[in-house]
């Protein structure tokens, strides 16, 4: 039975790499996925699902007022698709999110969404949101804090690596702009281990 899942994260846990891995097994089963990406996100060209690790794919834009539902049906009846996969799932809208369950549920294909749960401000974007709510299956994706614990949280820093705590919450960016943190540490606005730690750290290797 196809149904519609969220996997979250903080940033830099994986997902891009997920999500790229679940593509490939289904094309090496002969199956059609069909990738989409937010036009916001263009880190790796217009059009292309980049992992930190090296791997890529082309995918299909989306924008905030596209029809999602009508998009991937119209495109289902003409080539047959086997499963959705969205990036950045995060830049979706309530209704676009509505949208993909319509694909569930209507057309019986699964749809998996790869997203960021909170802003740098530890508020819930509107497309997590809504996915939270109506995903079938919420997966955790892990990742680390500096400090070992899991990382919960995002802190937004500037070339500095200083805490930014003001802004848009739509900001596109990698390593250079965001640093995964435990809630501990996102409490604190420590993005890095103080120099303490670290000498400790070079003391004990």
């Amino acid at each position: 039975m196809a149904k519609l899942y969220f996997y979250y994260s903080a940033m830099n846990a994986g997902k891009s790499t997920t999500l790229l891995q679940s593509a490939y097994n289904y094309r090496e089963r002969g199956m059609k996925p069909l990738l989409l990406t937010p036009t916001l996100d263009h880190r790796a060209g217009s059009g292309t699902i980049a992992s930190r690790i090296g791997i890529s794919a082309e995918a299909m834009i989306f924008h905030t007022d596209d029809n999602l539902f009508e998009q991937i049906n119209t495109l289902h009846q003409q080539m047959g698709i086997n499963c959705v996969l969205v990036d950045e799932a995060q830049f979706l809208t309530e209704t676009q999110v509505w949208q993909l369950s319509d694909i569930v549920d209507q057309c019986h294909i699964p749809v998996l969404t790869y997203g960021i749960r909170t802003d740098f401000r530890a508020r819930t974007f509107p497309g997590s949101a809504a996915l939270l709510s109506m995903a079938d299956n919420l997966v955790e994706i892990k990742t680390i804090c500096h400090c070992g614990r899991k990382a919960t949280h995002t802190l937004r820093v500037d070339i500095h690596n200083h805490v930014i705590s003001q802004g848009e919450q739509i900001e596109v960016g990698g390593n250079e702009r965001y640093v995964s943190v435990c809630r501990q540490h996102f409490k604190q606005k420590q993005p890095s281990a103080r120099a303490e730690q670290l000498q400790y750290a070079q003391v004990l290797s």
